[in-house]
């Protein structure tokens, strides 16, 4: 373990190594903050001695977190931890919090030998999804090789460690330096290897490298040195994975030299380009486009080796400083130049008198003669309509590519390639990189979290958290979300504001009195009170006369006393008749005779 770390960034807890690299090693950890599983990548110390470096890596870094797709293994934080080793001395180890990925690297499963073809199919379109979505938000990945692909236990395919790559090639000073960081150069792109700029297309060849060694066992270039692998990726020609693996289907062969193909603008132009022809592929279908693009790679094979020889001179330096047998440079065995360069000489000298005698044959009297050259105006904050205009007037071949911004509007070109001002051949074709807009991004479920993760998520998936209200609630606890506004679910683009609305852990106990005490015992379960009720025999009618907690806000599960009316109604009883009715009839007579006697 790295300098003896066991808590980096008083935060994640660091376990067993499950992983070694080139530039790296990857430890299991364990987020004590929020509980979860991760891995944890320490990168070399050495890495970090550049300040060039560490910037570029945390900004790399940022824009690695921001991409949440599951085809993408999520970055969760990353940084430099100070440590001291054992000699006293104190060194920064950069590291990268990810997401924890139970299954095997894409190396460990090639290792094993050839994938049959449609599960190659598979992965690779796995793959490419996630290279989708990441040139899309402006990443390339520069690195694209099986040891950076997961395979997890359920099949899922899953790429990972985005915008390293760039953070170290840019602070490099040497193609040895990089390769040193990067490992085998069996997945260089000829641009790369030529110390050329590089941008979604590299990727894309890097992919094809990847599907040829599902489908193969191994890589299209083997080489005793990672020089003479680069010279091959720049001179040579693949051969169809068949002619190695006999249950590839020519449609297959078709898409893989596709993506082979050395000049990156007849290249697969983008990965759902790519992911499409596959899929074609896949299905028993040779794609149109990559039969023809095979094709003519053929063809350039059989005219000039593939070479180009001005990039292959340009590359040479790069591939000395990559070599380590320069101190050693073998012996010559023969004094005059290699039979291969005699030939290109000879090949060249016709091609230019061919050229200047079709330039003097049509060259009309009096008229100047046409540049093949023209240069790439700027045609940035244009709308994709106008810049299409301005380039065909050029006599360019416009091709449009989207991709999301949080700066440039909707259907606005955000660049070109080649940029302004390159000077390029006539009808070539230049990419406008038109806007989407904002990239749109699925507002994620935050409801029963408490709020502290619920903004994390939220601020994760690139949305601003706005107004916090409460509301009641009877069983969620105080601080966890009840609702988000607007919903989960929809698609919205980054930067939106989701308000949120939390649990204050109380509800609103209502005035039960005068109710039948079963209506009231019921209406409290429904709040989630505990109600406990008293008879009294003071009074008829079952109903409520008195609860100990009045109509108010309450915590959550409080207890309310009620008491009841419980004493018996009194039967109902019909009124008798009045007794010795005899004695009143009697009276009545003698009343008569007194009246009489007094009379006499």
């Amino acid at each position: 373990m790295t300098a003896g770390i066991t808590l980096l960034a008083n935060r994640y807890e660091i376990g067993d190594v499950i992983g070694r690299g080139g530039m790296a090693t990857v430890h299991v950890g364990t987020d004590t903050r929020l509980g979860r599983r991760v891995a944890v990548k320490l990168l070399k110390p050495s890495l970090a001695n550049d300040p060039a470096f560490r910037t570029r890596f945390r900004q790399e870094a940022q824009a690695a977190a921001r991409m949440a797709h599951p085809t993408i293994v999520r970055v969760y934080d990353a940084g430099e931890e100070t440590v001291r080793e054992a000699s006293g001395a104190e060194v920064q180890v950069p590291f990268i919090v990810m997401e924890f990925v139970e299954g095997r690297p894409l190396n460990e499963i090639v290792a094993e030998g050839p994938v049959v073809p449609d599960e190659a199919a598979r992965i690779v379109e796995g793959i490419l999804t996630a290279l989708e979505f990441s040139h899309r938000a402006g990443v390339v990945h520069r690195d694209i090789k099986p040891a950076n692909v997961m395979i997890t236990h359920s099949g899922q395919v899953k790429v990972m460690d985005f915008g390293i790559a760039r953070a170290i090639t840019d602070t490099s000073a040497t193609v040895a330096q990089t390769t040193s960081i990067l490992g085998t150069a069996s997945y260089f792109s000829p641009e790369q290897a030529r110390g050329e700029t590089v941008d979604a297309r590299t990727d894309l060849y890097s992919t094809g490298i990847v599907l040829f060694e599902l489908l193969t066992g191994r890589p299209p270039f083997l080489g005793a040195s990672p020089v003479a692998v680069a010279y091959q990726h720049v001179s040579e020609q693949p051969v169809a994975p068949s002619t190695i693996t006999s249950t590839v289907s020519p449609a297959l062969d078709a898409v893989t030299l596709h993506a082979l193909v050395k000049d990156r603008n007849r290249r697969f132009q983008n990965a759902a380009e790519f992911r499409r022809d596959l899929q074609q592929a896949a299905a028993g279908h040779v794609p149109t486009s990559s039969k023809k693009a095979a094709a003519a790679a053929a063809d350039d094979a059989s005219l000039l080796f593939g070479v180009n020889p001005r990039a292959a001179a340009n590359a040479d330096v790069a591939f000395r400083e990559l070599d380590d047998t320069q101190e050693r440079p073998p012996q010559r065995t023969q004094n005059r130049p290699p039979v291969a360069w005699i030939w290109l000489g000879i090949v060249l000298t016709v091609a230019v008198i061919a050229a200047v005698a079709y330039f003097v044959v049509n060259l009309e009297p009096g008229k100047a003669p046409v540049s093949s050259s023209v240069k790439v105006p700027s045609v940035s904050g244009q709308s994709y309509r106008e810049a299409r205009a301005t380039l065909r007037e050029r006599g360019l071949t416009p091709i449009g590519v989207q991709e999301s911004s949080d700066k440039v509007a909707r259907n606005m070109v955000i660049r070109s390639e080649p940029g302004t001002g390159t000077a390029v051949a006539r009808k070539q074709e230049v990419r406008l990189i038109v806007s989407t807009g904002p990239e749109q991004v699925t507002v994620p479920d935050v409801t029963s979290q408490p709020q502290d993760a619920a903004t994390k998520a939220l601020e994760d998936a690139g949305f601003t958290v706005g107004a916090v209200t409460s509301d009641y609630s009877t069983s969620e606890r105080e601080g966890t979300v009840l609702s988000t506004d607007p919903d989960s679910g929809g698609a919205l683009a980054k930067g939106t504001v989701i308000d949120l609305v939390v649990s204050n852990g109380k509800v609103q106990l209502p005035d039960v009195t005068q109710q039948p005490i079963t209506t009231a015992l019921a209406r409290l379960a429904e709040l989630g009170l505990t109600a406990q009720s008293t008879p009294s025999n003071a009074c008829t009618g079952n109903t409520v006369t008195q609860q100990s907690v009045p109509a108010s806000d309450v915590a959550q599960g409080s207890t309310v006393m009620l008491t009841y009316c419980a004493a018996p109604a009194q039967p109902y009883r019909q009124p008798s008749a009045p007794a010795n009715g005899g004695d009143q009839n009697g009276g009545g007579d003698q009343g008569d005779g007194d009246q009489g006697d007094g009379g006499d």
